[in-house]
């Protein structure tokens, strides 16, 4: 299968990963991203397991590690700001951790030389013919690939066109969590800070760029929102009115919202599905088996399969097929594994935090611990 033109929806992590070691193995790889430029913002990211070794035989690991986030263990407070525990770092931080942004920059940065992107575009159709894939963009020509990947997210656009409505596979589990960066009005000293607040409510805060910035996670309960994904102002009136009366430091935090220019609010949910390939057409990362942003899993899905998808395409002998069917096997245990965990997060959010002793235990021995979760293959 060497030279298979290969389009990729989706700039954030899954993407580019792959399109990195399509190239390794001799495939033209084209990458689409709706957004300007490689994503900015988001959230902290953590590796753990497997991903650490993806991360290594990539050779960016010591890059990675030079924009590590150096976190250490955090403070849970009630609303009046007493101390209630401590929350480990190996429990939200696993061995590495570093701004999704920062990852971002540095999986461009290797790709970038010989790899198509598409920035600011979009795929609007599918179309698959015997010879190939025509697809369709926002701007610009039509194109035929020989196969195209939908790493594009939970809400993958590739999804939707050939596989079907968001809502037959997106399962939304209770909680809406959003993200924006903040001054480090804590003083926060590579650490955070969390506050259960009561009624479905709680935020937390954590220092960033070497204490120089800080980032404000604040989640709520609630069913289902409808609203404009892309509508910023909106989305921060709806939080503004959620957190409205909140205790703690939410009149700080809804301050700052009203001025952050990066805001990213989303439903907390799992994608599952019972295949993830159709054709010529296969899913990667969030986009066929988010375990949910409360996780702490998602970029490890993402670079690890990335990974096995490049090497089961580069083992195949020119079967697509036989590789995405090879490629979904090899990871449906690890996924669900994390899909589990994610639901006992979510059970965990708003509810007393659990006694120091526990967490203490949970920090010594996290999942992935475990060496027989998933062990990579060498392709």
């Amino acid at each position: 299968m060497k030279n298979t033109n290969i389009l990729i929806s989706g700039g954030g992590v899954a993407g580019p990963a792959l399109a990195y070691w399509l190239r390794r193995y001799g495939f033209d790889a084209t990458v689409v991203e709706r957004a300007p430029g490689p994503r900015a913002g988001g959230y902290a990211v953590d590796f753990r397991g497997e991903s650490m070794t993806v991360l290594e035989r990539m050779g960016i690991l010591d890059e990675v590690r030079k924009f590590s986030t150096d976190m250490r263990d955090s403070e849970v407070v009630d609303s009046t700001g007493r101390h209630v525990v401590t929350m480990p770092s190996a429990i939200f931080a696993g061995e590495l951790e570093v701004l999704k942004s920062d990852l971002s920059d540095i999986l461009y940065d290797l790709t970038k030389g010989e790899t198509e992107y598409l920035f600011d575009n979009s795929i609007t159709a599918v179309a698959e013919g015997e010879d190939g894939v025509l697809v369709s963009f926002e701007r610009g020509e039509p194109r035929r690939f020989d196969l195209v990947v939908g790493a594009d997210g939970m809400y993958s656009k590739v999804r939707s066109l050939v596989f079907g409505d968001h809502a037959d596979y997106i399962h939304h589990l209770g909680v809406y969590n959003a993200i924006f960066a903040t001054d480090n009005f804590l003083n926060l000293d590579h650490e955070g800070r969390a506050c259960q607040l009561g009624n479905g409510k709680s935020a937390n805060v954590f220092s960033t760029r070497n204490n120089t910035e800080a980032r404000a996670a604040m989640y709520f309960a609630s069913e289902l929102l409808d609203y404009d994904r892309r509508d910023i102002d909106a989305q921060k009136r709806l939080i503004a009115e959620r957190f409205a009366g909140a205790g703690w430091e939410v009149p700080r935090l809804l301050r700052e919202l009203a001025a952050s220019s990066d805001l990213y609010l989303t439903p907390v949910g799992q994608v599952r599905m019972d295949t993830w390939s159709a054709g010529r057409v296969v899913l990667l990362g969030d986009a066929c088996a988010c375990a949910s942003p409360l996780s702490g899993r998602g970029t490890s899905q993402a670079l690890i399969g990335a990974y096995v998808l490049a090497g089961e395409l580069a083992t195949a002998a020119g079967d697509y097929r036989a590789a995405f069917a090879a490629y979904e096997q090899e990871l449906r245990d690890y996924v669900k594994i994390n899909q589990e965990g994610a639901h006992e997060v979510v059970g965990m959010l708003f509810a007393e935090p659990p006694p120091q002793e526990f967490l203490d235990a949970m920090a010594a021995n996290p999942p992935e611990a475990d060496p027989e979760s998933l062990t990579l293959k060498n392709y």
